[in-house]
């Protein structure tokens, strides 16, 4: 009964007052039957030892009745201890190994009288007593290993090994820097695992996402039965570039930087770079940003270094628009054509798209490029053409090329 009703609710999913579980309810319940065992034992001892002095002068008689109910009794025992142990190990139930291992008690008591009855039908009264005293500790013994392993589990001891096996699948996995931490307790049939692993500060938080889900399947694939919780620590590894360093601080404080350019000038180290900030903002309020973002990178990189930033606003999102009419996305395309002859490189105009925004006019093109030049000479090469394209009309608040390498 206490088998019955620890596995039932053992089953039962977290709740609010039990946000890991009932597993430990079947460990409550082994440990009772545990009690059970060696109450028994100590009645089975104490019974025969009085036997033994001579206190209780019952006597035993060895009838064939009595060997078939024993031995009836051996197989019935034999077959619900195999079922139970193997059921046991397959969910790991230490109320169902409790139950297995009551009923391995009852066959060896029951081999135990049938030895002594063979012993008392030979003649030799005490083997029965005997014998139940040799059981008796048996049982005393197998309950203790039960006991000990159901304590263990209700004082959350770590299982043997898991923390070396968890630390050591995790190490596989690429990105994973280090294995900070490892915390195991089993929790009825469910392992809860607790990993903190470090990773490259530099990394983007979607690339982080996918390395704890990369540790929980493989760990998963080892262990089905953990319930694993990841934790990820940023750190700063050594074979960082001062440029990455320069990107995690301007994104850790949310702002959107490009064009950092990081040279060294007679042993002193110089950073340059754009940082956008709302065009609305004042000057005063955006010359904050800037500043705190400088004396951030100058705490992580020393104080003996140079940042200039060059503050620019950010470009309008979410703005409404229309396309500009077939005739002005023909002008334009001439335009840039033209343009784009004079410049050198660039050539082959195509998809032109004009739209007309509240700002200014919007332009989108594509070009071809001699694929051997570096994206350098490109770059200056597309920002020329576009340059060109907004003298010829003021109109236009932004140009947008991009040059594919010509087959």
């Amino acid at each position: 009964m206490i088998t019955y009703f620890a596995v039932r609710i053992s089953g039962k999913p977290a709740d609010r007052e039990h946000q890991y579980g009932h597993g430990k309810v079947e460990s409550v319940a082994a440990l009772a039957e545990t009690a059970l065992l060696f109450l028994l034992s100590a009645g089975v001892i104490w019974e025969a030892v009085q036997r033994l002095l001579g206190a209780h002068g019952t006597a035993v008689e060895a009838t064939i009745a009595s060997f078939a109910v024993i031995a009836i009794s051996i197989v019935v025992d034999f077959f619900r201890a195999r079922v139970l142990s193997r059921t046991a190990a397959k969910t790991s139930s230490q109320a169902l190994e409790a139950d297995a291992l009551h009923f391995s008690s009852d066959m060896w008591s029951s081999l135990a009288v049938l030895v002594g009855l063979f012993a008392v039908a030979l003649g030799f009264r005490q083997a029965d007593s005997i014998a139940a005293i040799v059981v008796a500790m048996f049982v005393c013994l197998a309950g203790w290993r039960l006991g000990k392993r159901t304590i263990d589990t209700l004082t959350d001891t770590a299982p043997s090994g898991v923390a070396e096996r968890v630390a050591a699948i995790a190490r596989k996995i690429r990105g994973i820097v280090a294995v900070e931490q490892v915390r195991a307790r089993p929790g009825g049939a469910t392992l809860f695992v607790e990993l903190a692993v470090a990773v490259s500060r530099a990394l983007p938080l979607d690339r982080v996402a996918k390395l704890k889900d990369e540790v929980t399947r493989a760990i998963h694939e080892e262990m089905p039965r953990a319930e694993l919780t990841v934790t990820t620590h940023p750190r700063a590894l050594d074979d960082e570039t001062v440029l990455d360093r320069v990107m995690v601080i301007a994104r850790n404080r949310g702002l959107a930087v490009h064009h950092v350019m990081v040279h060294e000038v007679s042993g002193k180290l110089l950073v340059a770079l754009d940082l956008e900030v709302d065009g609305q903002l004042s000057l005063g309020a955006a010359h904050d940003i800037a500043s705190a973002l400088e004396a951030a990178i100058a705490e992580e990189l020393g104080t003996e270094v140079e940042v200039d930033t060059h503050i620019e606003p950010l470009q309008p999102y979410g703005q409404g628009g229309r396309d500009a009419s077939g005739e002005r996305v023909a002008a334009v395309r001439a335009a840039l054509a033209d343009v784009a002859r004079k410049v050198g490189p660039v050539g082959d105009i195509h998809e032109v798209r004009v739209r007309e925004t509240p700002a200014g006019e919007i332009v989108n093109f594509h070009c071809l490029v001699d694929p051997a030049l570096s994206v350098d000479d490109v770059h200056a090469k597309v920002d020329e053409v576009e340059r060109g394209l907004k003298a010829r009309w003021p109109s236009i608040k932004r140009v947008i090329g991009h040059a594919e390498p010509r087959r």
